[in-house]
């Protein structure tokens, strides 16, 4: 069946575009020469061209090259064009609203001309965003980072004071390209020497067969109390076409059976207990549940069997699980730890800010939030989908240590 084309938000966003970026060209007529300012109308419309031509074809061709770059480059120069016209809407406003009028009579007003100053502080942070997505889309979606973190429980059984886990999300292994990078990922992970290992979904774009080339690479992972994985939104193939229901079917059973492969325990709506020194925690691990997304996860099964105070730790692919859910579950679940979010792969945080645009989709979309007397840690991603690169938001491997209050 053929794709909808999106005409209506295409030419809502058009229109966006182009009076944006005619705003752009009328505060660079001052510094840009003639002939240049034309290729500024020039440029983004044939790009617009490319990418609308490109969605016609999603549906026969797939993501071809043309969309993959188009649309990135489209991507970066929207973004840099917004930044540039913000910093001169900003100075527009402080000389017309600010700024000291000359009153030339008949009700006439001149009002001071944009310095010179401003918009070439404008081009300066087109610059930098431009550079920023530069190295985003080349090396940022492979820099993989080490986030700690050390929880305190009241009711931590005693025999698990210091106890660590790694915990890394959202492979989509379809998105990787770069072998040797992943391999520094996965030596990053073990190097943390943890005690527990978790996956919590996404490990791949569509395909079960999309993680074969990389099974050698995630089977290095080893530890001490296991390796546990859950399902995510994408591993159920719910984002492409299947020439049957069966055929869909098959691919989510090999997907399954490549997690074993790789040495990971696929936790479906259940629980293990692991022991030490006479001392146990619950970890439990339930199908997808998101907002959205597919609610598939039924955490009633997962827990069934579990004591109601006892310490448990479970994976859930979406936050959205734990704000519907988890969080005021009669049975108290001490730490949630989920993914999905990526951090929308762009954000800011630096200098003690923190903000992405998928903080208006998520209430809480990366790291430790709690509430309750209960955790939940958000992993940013440790692979990428959509834009090929991260910018500000990095791929995450999160370290957490348990301790006793």
């Amino acid at each position: 069946m053929r794709r909808k084309f999106p005409f209506i938000p295409i030419l809502i966003f058009a229109l966006v575009f182009f009076c944006i970026n005619g705003y752009a060209v009328s505060a660079l007529t001052p510094v840009i020469p003639t002939y240049l300012l034309s290729w500024l109308w020039v440029f983004p419309a044939v790009l617009l061209a490319l990418f609308t031509h490109s969605i016609l074809k999603l549906s026969t061709n797939g993501q071809t090259i043309v969309f993959k770059i188009s649309a990135h480059v489209l991507l970066v120069y929207f973004v840099s064009l917004l930044v540039f016209v913000i910093a001169e809407l900003l100075t527009d406003g402080y000389r017309l609203i600010l700024g000291t009028a000359t009153y030339f009579g008949n009700g006439n007003f001149i009002y001071p001309e944009r310095p010179l100053a401003a918009v070439y502080l404008g081009v300066l942070l087109s610059a930098v965003i431009i550079i920023a997505f530069v190295y985003g889309i080349v090396k940022g979606k492979y820099a993989y980072r080490v986030i700690r973190h050390t929880l305190y429980f009241d009711d931590l059984p005693d025999a698990f004071e210091g106890f660590k886990l790694v915990q890394i999300s959202d492979v989509h292994a379809g998105s990787l390209k770069n072998p040797k990078a992943v391999q520094r990922g996965i030596d990053l992970i073990n190097r943390q020497q943890a005690d527990l290992f978790v996956f919590t979904g996404d490990l791949v774009n569509n395909k079960a067969e999309e993680i074969k080339p990389y099974i050698a690479h995630f089977s290095q992972i080893k530890a001490p109390f296991g390796q546990f994985s859950v399902l995510g939104n994408h591993d159920y193939g719910d984002y492409v076409k299947w020439d049957s229901e069966a055929v869909k079917s098959e691919n989510l059973d090999q997907l399954k059976k490549y997690h074993a492969e790789i040495g990971f325990r696929l936790l479906l709506d259940e629980h293990v207990e692991l022991e030490k020194k006479g001392q146990k925690i619950t970890l439990a691990g339930i199908e997808n549940w998101g907002l959205g997304f597919g609610e598939r996860g039924d955490l009633e099964k997962a827990l069934q069997g579990s004591a109601k105070n006892e310490f448990k730790i479970l994976l859930s692919h979406d936050p959205s699980h734990w704000e519907a859910q988890v969080k005021n579950h009669p049975s108290k679940i001490h730490l949630t730890l989920a993914g999905h979010t990526h951090g929308m792969q762009f954000g800011i945080e630096a200098f003690g800010l923190k903000w992405s645009p998928v903080q208006f989709r998520y209430k809480h979309w990366a790291g430790i939030k709690k509430e309750n007397h209960r955790f939940l840690n958000v992993n940013r991603g440790f692979g990428f989908i959509g834009f090929s690169g991260r910018v500000g938001i990095w791929p995450e491997i999160t370290v957490i240590e348990l301790k006793k209050k």
